[in-house]
């Protein structure tokens, strides 16, 4: 069984416990389920950094990333570095995030804020919308052709935009439809994590214009943005990069300034 079959696994056991504590109704009641929300894939169309920056504790490739970071801070960093958006991970076992995370960012920033999470259910599609998300990953190594179209469908009706991750053409070929907003090519093969840019480029060819193209996983330099940008990618998700500092924001400072020099 490989990392993403774990976590997978995991989840669904965590999400039918959730859904026994916090009934649909509760999470449609909240305060947030009411607000507009932001769309992330204007955002990128209209940027010349396309930099969505993460707030990540650690992961399963690289154990601890940053504990001691409060996500207040993290969030008004990276808004006043100019960034595009914020991933925020609210996976608790394998990264050290939580949903709560989420609501504090919402707090702290207008930002485009999104859910960074292992989605099997629409139900925590709920969970997004009434903790402030705007965005939502589909990822479509752990999904079917009709659950992507189930669950994207049903985000537009709740007004997220919707980010799909593949890793390999593949799941390109399955998850191609109109009720997705943007297209992610995640670089890190998640069954061994090895990361290479060329999928990224291979890629490219393959997804249609009306999707804005994201770049995810081993960007960690201004070359990385520079070489994928004439492949038509217009958004470049960081994580590690600025959370291994002590000042995620201002290091995404200083990067979308080389970047934008």
């Amino acid at each position: 069984m490989n990392i993403l079959d774990k976590i997978t696994a995991d989840k669904r056991n965590e999400v039918n416990l959730r859904k026994s504590l916090i009934p649909h109704k509760q999470l449609e009641q909240s305060v947030l389920f009411e607000r507009t929300t932001i769309s992330l894939a204007n955002n990128l169309r209209n940027s010349k950094s396309g930099i969505i920056a993460e707030h990540k504790r650690r992961s399963p490739s690289k154990a601890i990333i940053n504990q001691s970071l409060n996500v207040q801070d993290v969030a008004k960093g990276y808004e006043n570095a100019g960034v595009c958006g914020m991933s925020v991970l609210t996976d608790g076992k394998y990264f050290g995030g939580a949903l709560d995370d989420l609501l504090i960012a919402r707090a702290s920033c207008n930002l485009p804020l999104l859910r960074k999470e292992f989605i099997i259910d629409e139900y925590q599609l709920l969970e997004a919308k009434a903790y402030g998300a705007d965005v939502i990953l589909l990822i479509a190594a752990i999904l079917t052709r009709d659950e992507i179209k189930k669950l994207s469908q049903f985000a537009k009706r709740l007004n997220l935009d919707v980010l799909l991750e593949v890793h390999n053409e593949e799941e390109l070929q399955k998850s191609i439809m109109p009720s997705l907003d943007m297209l992610g090519v995640n670089n890190r093969n998640l069954k061994t994590f090895d990361v290479s840019l060329e999928t990224s480029k291979t890629l490219s060819a393959l997804i249609p214009d009306d999707f804005v193209k994201v770049s995810e996983s081993g960007i960690s330099n201004i070359e990385a943005i520079k070489t994928l940008q004439p492949y038509g990618y217009q958004g470049f998700l960081i994580g590690e990069n600025f959370m291994k500092t002590d000042n995620p924001g201002e290091s995404a400072s200083q990067f979308i300034k080389k970047l934008e020099q």
